[in-house]
């Protein structure tokens, strides 16, 4: 994995593209698991997706790191 990316003459540390990409996604899933009715068996939903969040983070920089590497 490549530690930062140059945009346009700036460094910007990949886990920061990793965390906004993780963000989009886990909003997504968020209102999906809303539509679908799932939150009212999750005890404290912004913990589940403060939880979904890091799990997103995660899979994202080990796949990036397997497939880039």
């Amino acid at each position: 994995m490549r530690y930062e990316l140059d945009l346009f003459g700036v460094l910007v540390p990949t886990l920061l593209l990793w965390s906004v990409v993780a963000y989009v996604l886990g909003r997504f899933a968020s209102k999906l698991i809303a539509r679908i009715g799932l939150y009212r068996w999750i005890w404290h939903p912004a913990l589940f997706d403060f939880a979904l969040f890091i799990c997103l983070v995660t899979g994202l920089v080990l796949g990036s790191t397997e497939l880039f590497s």
